[in-house]
């Protein structure tokens, strides 16, 4: 009795060390941004299932449905680069609150919307309102929370957006078969949810400040970018640029989960529930294992750790030309999943450690532009590939995959001695928390 009072003990004591570890130390204004996004992926239904809304509620063609979800990403490029630029300049809060505010109306419109020409109009400003937030969600991140902490905080950003996508897409799967309307009406009201808790919790982050870092940034990033600071700095900045080159390598893979692939399990027979099956599957993974994935690959060098990940997520999808059935589905999307959950915390830490101080928000928004950019390219070309060539898209995609994942390691030890430079150039003040954020108990 004493030996097993003793091994309950010593597991509590460890499960605390271990809690404490993950998400202690995170101040409370990281918390509010970490359940506003929760809340917001819970009811992410619509655009998920907007390739199979508008070919089997609005009859358009797989062709068409490509260009319509692909005008969705177009928005998202111009939305990703205004939400960065209001980020920086307007403020965190404010682009959080509005832009969710504008998206959860723009949802509302659609849903009761017919004419497939209003549609994609719709789904353009609604990829703009959704794109928006991101760079000012990872902007206040960065500024509110310590830079030994980030990894952890990263990790348990992409943990809760994963939490959210599991549940969304199991749900949607159950909904879409009866009712697209409510997709839309849930996602309008999730989305609102979120607008109304950033309003009330989330103080504005934003420092304006000069740091030395900053000064030395633009001086790395060339004299041109120099003389004209703000998005011009990260686009010229070629370090970073070719890191943003291989994240849309990246995120043109993990896009065509949302994109390309249900309509290739539909084309093998399989339904919409199967298709929430498999992404639900990736997301529970993700909410089981992601959690641990830091002390998985503590020590060794971020582009080690996206090099392997990529391949993952590039054999993944490769493996999809093999597949007729759905536990093949099943078993690829594992191979994927892992390879997005290592490439998580890397990849948004090695973005912060490249951000001028003042121009946070806009590299971000830089960097995002990747995911809307992607969202774009995967199904307007997805689309067509799927039709003419079939299984060979899936083989082109692994392929593309395997090139990005040899680019990191080409890549990587140039940027490691351009962090190393930033670093040494940094004042200890550049790192301070903000005061007003309040601060969470370890």
């Amino acid at each position: 009795m004493i030996k097993l009072e003793r091994n309950l003990a010593e597991r509590g004591t460890w499960v605390r060390g271990w809690l404490r570890e993950t998400a202690g130390g995170l101040p409370a204004t990281y918390w509010y941004l970490w359940t506003g996004l929760l809340i917001n992926r819970v009811g992410a239904f619509a655009m998920l299932f907007l390739s199979l809304y508008l070919t089997g509620s609005r009859g358009a063609s797989e062709g068409l449905a490509g260009l319509v979800v692909g005008a969705y990403g177009a928005g998202g490029a111009i939305g990703v680069l205004l939400g960065g630029v209001l980020a920086d300049g307007w403020g965190r809060r404010a682009t959080l609150v509005w832009s969710h505010l504008a998206a959860a109306v723009g949802m509302l419109v659609l849903a009761f919307t017919d004419d497939l020409a209003t549609i994609a109009v719709l789904a353009a400003l609604i990829g703009v309102m959704h794109s928006m937030p991101g760079p000012a969600f990872v902007a206040a991140i960065i500024d509110v929370v310590p830079e030994e902490r980030r990894s952890r905080a990263f990790n348990l950003q992409f943990w809760a957006f994963n939490l959210g996508m599991a549940a969304a897409s199991f749900l949607a799967g159950l909904l879409a078969e009866t009712s697209f309307l409510a997709l839309f009406l849930v996602d309008a009201g999730a989305t609102l949810a979120t607008t109304v808790l950033i309003a009330w919790k989330v103080p504005e982050t934003l420092r304006r400040t000069t740091d030395r870092r900053t000064a030395h940034s633009r001086a790395v990033a060339g004299a041109a970018a120099a003389r004209r600071p703000g998005l011009v700095t990260a686009l010229t900045d070629r370090t970073f640029m070719v890191f943003v080159g291989l994240t849309f390598v990246l995120a043109v893979l993990t896009t065509q989960t949302s994109t390309i692939m249900p309509l290739a399990m539909r084309a093998d027979g399989l339904s919409a529930t199967s298709y929430g099956i498999v992404v639900a599957l990736g997301g529970g993974l993700i909410v089981l294992g992601q959690l641990f994935v830091p002390r998985l690959i503590d020590g060794y060098r971020k582009h080690l750790v996206l090099s392997a990940s990529t391949a993952l997520l590039a054999l993944g999808f490769g493996a999809l030309a093999l597949a007729d059935h759905l536990p093949v589905y099943l078993a690829a999307s594992v191979v994927w999943t892992v390879g997005s959950m290592l490439a998580a915390p890397p990849n948004a830490e090695i973005n912060a450690e490249l951000a001028p101080a003042v121009l946070r928000a806009r590299y971000q928004s830089v960097f995002y532009l990747t995911f809307p950019a992607a969202a774009f390219v995967a199904p307007a070309l997805g689309g067509v590939s799927l039709q003419h060539l079939g299984d060979w898209h899936w083989v082109i995609v692994g392929g593309l995959g395997l090139a990005a994942a040899l680019g990191h390691l080409l890549a990587g030890p140039p940027r490691e001695r351009r962090v190393a430079i930033l670093a040494t150039s940094t004042p200890p003040a550049a790192n301070a928390v903000v005061s007003t954020a309040g601060a969470a108990g370890d």
